[in-house]
């Protein structure tokens, strides 16, 4: 089955991200405009959900329902709560400011995992200055809560550069990460690291390797335990596509998109076989699949 995407939001000019599908409609962050925007399938429009979000990009519910966000402009991880504030998980590591936090995934122990690549220009016009980096590594982190509402952090990965999308497996074995560098010397691969008992990653294995052309962005999960990953660019190589790969990292499916740099990719919908994809000119694109895909909210059997 092919997967016919049209547009149906957009351009806004730069990057739409983070898309999250919230039960009836799909969350998505304009990070130009500091906005978090809300499109509604029922209407077709998009309208503002949340106003000075800091440049946000990922967005991701708990099982729960409460939305967390990697706040690039003003460097940390926060969760939005009801009454419309957000509490800072993080904004730093071993007295440093962070990079720019890029995207999320929660584990069933409700730990909170983020990437932190420092993009120049993705958190704003300071990030175009690259002296404004502190660290010296782009990592990913695990975030662990405490009973007092406090949470610990920890690094996980010594050996990425630029970490962007990342998804955890079917059974949460293994977590997917982009290695998504920009430089000719930096890899473009999907990575899988193997989760180990006291929450630290094993050693990876490179799943797929995009050689010098665009790698992965975003990715998202099918009740398969399929990878579906927003890939490519006009630049070079096949063009932007959607991937579909197996566990194994074998490309199961391509799916070729109308415009360029896909950045993100959700499931939604009632059945949520509905794919929504967003854009680095700011497109909101949408799809019919086969597929059907695995969120932590909302859940739905298969």
């Amino acid at each position: 089955m092919s997967w016919n995407f049209t547009i149906i939001d957009g351009p806004y000019g730069n990057v739409t991200e983070g898309p999250a599908w919230d039960g009836s409609g799909l969350l998505f962050t304009y990070i130009a405009g500091n906005q978090i925007l809300r499109f509604d399938p029922d209407t077709s429009r998009s309208t503002e959900f949340r106003s000075d979000s800091n440049s946000a990009n990922g967005l991701m519910f708990d099982p729960a329902g409460t939305l967390f966000a990697c706040e690039g402009g003003a460097r940390r991880v926060v969760r939005y709560e009801a009454d419309g504030s957000a509490t800072v998980l993080t904004d730093g590591f071993e007295g440093q400011k962070l990079n720019i936090p890029n995207d999320l995934a929660i584990d069933p122990q409700g730990r909170v995992w983020f990437t932190d690549p420092f993009y120049e220009g993705a958190g704003g016009p300071w990030s175009e200055d690259r002296s404004n980096k502190e660290l010296d590594h782009d990592s990913v982190y695990r975030l662990d809560p405490g009973a007092d509402g406090s949470w610990g952090m920890s690094r996980v990965t010594f050996d990425t550069t630029r970490p962007n999308g990342l998804l955890f497996s079917l059974d949460h074995q293994t977590l997917y990460v982009a290695q998504s560098g920009r430089l000719p010397e930096e890899k473009r691969e999907l990575r899988g690291y193997p989760m180990k008992a006291d929450g630290s990653l094993g050693e990876m294995t490179v799943l797929h390797d995009f050689g010098e052309h665009r790698g992965i962005d975003g990715m998202v999960l099918d009740v398969e335990g399929n990878i579906v990953a927003t890939a490519g660019y006009h630049a070079g190589g096949p063009g932007p596509a959607i991937y579909v790969f197996a566990p194994s990292g074998e490309v199961l499916e391509t799916h070729p998109l109308p415009v360029d740099r896909p950045t993100n990719c959700s499931f939604g919908g009632e059945d949520l076989t509905t794919l929504y994809v967003t854009t680095g000119d700011g497109h909101l694109l949408r799809a019919s699949t086969n597929r059907q895909g695995r969120l932590l909210y909302p859940l739905i059997d298969k």
